[in-house]
């Protein structure tokens, strides 16, 4: 069972690497390619969603982390920003262990639901999310607050025909 704790100021600086080795694999995608090679969260972002939302690591044997997850609570919802995972240790459910700690979270602080944006038709995003009970939401279900977030994510050079917001309803 791998090891989840919350996160610790001294873990932020291993991030950025560990969402870089994550970003990999979109190489495999020749349009997303580009992914593998963008900007990645800040350490000041990492500390701010440290000290205000939900920040977890997933740790190896020597206690150094191998993947984490960020996410903020928005009214009745813990909405995940990111969660990434070494790309020497994807596939061995540490991604999964860290979505079930945050969707127990979510539950322990009595939430309506999860929600998330991923890219839509690929196995490691979307696919792995519906394994886990999420809903793929139609633009007619999105809130306010996710229309804003997809929104951003076109902004910022994402392709809006490959996105979507993804629901678990906790309730």
């Amino acid at each position: 069972m791998p090891l989840i704790r919350p996160t610790r100021e001294d873990d932020i600086a291993f991030l950025p690497d560990i969402e870089r080795s994550s970003g990999k694999v979109f190489r495999q995608v020749a349009e997303l390619a580009w992914i593998a090679d963008d900007e990645v969260q800040s350490a000041e972002a990492h500390r701010q969603f440290l000290h205000t939302g939900l920040s977890a690591v997933v740790v190896d044997a020597s206690n150094r982390p191998t993947g984490f997850l960020c996410a903020a609570i928005a009214d009745d919802t813990l909405h995940v920003w990111q969660l990434a995972v070494l790309a020497a240790c994807q596939g061995q459910g540490l991604g999964r262990s860290l979505m079930l700690a945050a969707i127990a979270h979510a539950r322990a602080e009595a939430l309506a639901a999860v929600t998330l944006t991923t890219f839509r038709d690929l196995k490691w995003n979307e696919g792995f999310y519906h394994k886990l009970g999420f809903v793929t939401l139609s633009a007619g279900d999105h809130d306010e607050r996710l229309a804003r977030i997809l929104a951003n994510e076109t902004a910022h050079g994402l392709p809006p025909e490959r996105r979507c917001a993804m629901r678990l309803a906790l309730c």
